[in-house]
């Protein structure tokens, strides 16, 4: 999507000019995109190679991890050398979190750089510990998201915040950190939303997604080992994290509704996987079939 179709409206809802032709058997298939954090082992040894092996399993877009770094500008470039589209990708958030940090690059340098690259999203894609122990560390996080968002729309990017398991874990009073961000995030702040985690975090995927109908920027579809008790906290063994299809979580309704609730992009990602360019062409497989 170019940034000049980028818009998000008054009350807050995310709007685009229409990008996706429906398929004959779910949305997205058409311009279905991967995060590449999924392949950072085979793209540490052939970055080029990996990019055009996507290309090859049928993903039209990706995702890139790590901007601004060369290696995340490399991806940018050899993904659309190789015809996929590049809208979004996820940012070191140390920039609008801790930007005083030594070595960290300012957030103007990021939007700068994504508007070069005509990326149309940057997404933040974790909370360290320390910015997330109690109700009020969710409070100033949100405050500096707000922030930050207001810079990135006035860029004409959309900001979003990437979701773990941990935001939904209760905190005082019985509130949990995703409760603080849909409580407190501005209109120009949305969610990309991972159904992993929001399953793992004891949520059901479909019910968050009508619940944030027109806050949800984007979509990471990733499946969840059968039979993982939840909600789950803790830390993960490599095996939670299946192939789509595989799992307990059924993507069809998931795809369906986020259709209809204002959703812009789908991107498969599988964190762990012994033989992660088989696991994305199995996903995309098991997607294309249904």
């Amino acid at each position: 999507m170019k940034r000049r179709n980028f818009l998000i409206n008054s009350g807050g809802a995310l709007l685009s000019l229409p990008l996706f032709a429906r398929t004959q058997n779910l949305p997205f298939l058409n311009q279905i995109g991967i995060q590449l954090y999924t392949l950072r082992k085979p793209i540490s040894v052939d970055l080029a190679g990996t990019i055009k092996e996507v290309a090859k399993a049928g993903y039209k877009q990706v995702e890139p991890y790590g901007f601004p770094s060369p290696q995340a500008v490399t991806m940018i470039k050899r993904a659309r050398e190789n015809g996929m589209q590049v809208h979004s990708s996820h940012f070191d958030w140390n920039a609008v979190l801790h930007p005083k940090r030594k070595g960290v690059p300012s957030f103007e340098k990021i939007l700068e750089l994504a508007n070069e690259l005509e990326l149309s999203h940057l997404v933040v894609p974790y909370l360290a510990e320390t910015d997330r122990g109690n109700i009020d560390g969710y409070k100033k996080v949100a405050e500096l998201l707000n922030q930050a968002a207001e810079k990135a729309a006035d860029a004409k990017i959309q900001l979003a915040y990437h979701n773990h398991a941990f935001e939904f874990k209760p905190m005082e009073g019985g509130k949990t950190g995703y409760d603080v961000f849909i409580e407190n995030f501005s209109t120009k702040m949305a969610f990309e939303l991972d159904v992993f985690w929001v399953k793992l975090g004891g949520v059901d995927p479909v019910t968050m997604i009508k619940k944030l109908k027109g806050r949800v920027s984007q979509l990471h579809l990733k499946d969840l080992k059968k039979n993982t008790k939840l909600p789950h906290f803790g830390k993960v063994s490599p095996d939670t994290f299946d192939e789509i299809g595989d799992g307990m979580i059924k993507m069809e309704p998931i795809m369906k509704v986020a259709q209809q609730s204002g959703v812009i992009h789908c991107h498969v990602e599988q964190d762990q996987s012994p033989a992660p360019l088989k696991s994305i062409r199995k996903s995309l497989n098991y997607l294309k079939s249904k």
